[in-house]
């Protein structure tokens, strides 16, 4: 679903920060978007994964910051036209950390489809990514129970499939599993 929140060419970041705190909206390359409320299974997978991977980064005495959204990823920072507000950003170069939220590209993204706007997680999120660096994204299809896991490599991401059955490994960490059967098994009730 796209829809300009005003009538202009094109906005920049700093037209996003000026937007009321309650709008739900991402900036993609000078167009606004807006956000839906997300499903109740949404945001249960969004907790449980935020959770998981803040407790393991906590255990660890880890160094990496994990935000859930609303979060502003600002990919980019020379001019920038785009702010977006993934589902779960993990930081670990704390320079980039601002008041606003993130200035650069976070090491992990994790975005959880939305029936709404499945394209934007799959194609124009993807290529956003790749450009900036995110050193590892992973798309979540609640419909589908699958896991799509993309690494950067040589400035192109690499895919492996899993489903919901899966046990998948963070590739920036050598020993954090995401069991997807134990969130399966959350998200049910």
């Amino acid at each position: 679903m796209q829809a300009r929140v005003r009538q202009q060419e094109s906005y920049t970041a700093a037209d996003y920060y000026e937007l009321p705190e309650e709008t739900r909206v991402e900036l993609i390359r000078g167009v606004f978007y807006d956000q839906a409320a997300p499903s109740r299974i949404h945001q249960r997978i969004l907790s449980e994964l935020h959770i998981m991977i803040g407790s393991y980064i906590r255990s660890r005495g880890g160094s990496c910051h994990v935000y859930p959204a609303p979060f502003a990823v600002e990919l980019h920072t020379d001019g920038a036209d785009t702010v977006v507000e993934p589902d779960i950003s993990v930081v670990c170069d704390r320079s980039k950390l601002t008041e606003r939220g993130c200035s650069g590209a976070p090491d992990w993204i994790i975005e959880i489809v939305s029936p709404g706007n499945p394209s934007r997680d799959y194609i124009e999120k993807l290529k956003l990514y790749a450009g900036a660096g995110v050193r590892e994204y992973w798309i979540v299809d609640p419909r589908s129970e699958e896991v799509f896991v993309y690494w950067l490599a040589e400035e192109r991401f690499r895919l492996e499939a899993y489903s919901f059955q899966d046990k998948i490994r963070a590739g920036i960490y050598e020993d954090l599993e995401i069991n997807f059967a134990d969130i399966a098994e959350q998200i049910k009730f």
